[in-house]
C-alpha cells in the first residue's frame, strides 16, 4: 500500500491512477491520516511476472539468432 498526502496525489494525479490499474492499493491521506483509497471499477487483470514461462520453452531452433537471408547482404 503506497499513501500519498492530498498536494502530492493532485500533482501526481496521472500516475496514481496508472499504479491503481496495475493492482497498487493507492491511499489518499491528510495529515497522516488516511481518507480514501484509489481503486479501479472493473477488476484488474494480473500482469505477467518475468520468470514466469520458465522451463516451459520446449525447443529452441539452432540458428534462432542467426540473421535471416533478407538481411544478409545489408550487413
Amino acid at each position: 500500500m503506497k499513501q500519498f498526502n492530498i498536494a502530492e496525489a493532485k500533482s501526481h494525479f496521472s500516475k496514481l491512477i496508472k499504479l491503481a490499474m496495475l493492482g497498487e492499493e493507492i491511499v489518499i491521506a491528510r495529515d497522516n491520516k488516511p481518507l480514501l483509497k484509489l481503486i479501479p471499477i472493473h477488476e484488474v487483470k494480473k500482469v505477467r511476472q518475468p520468470g514466469s514461462a520458465k522451463g516451459q520453452i520446449l525447443y529452441i531452433a539452432p540458428d534462432f539468432d542467426e540473421l535471416l537471408p533478407d538481411f544478409k547482404e545489408n550487413v
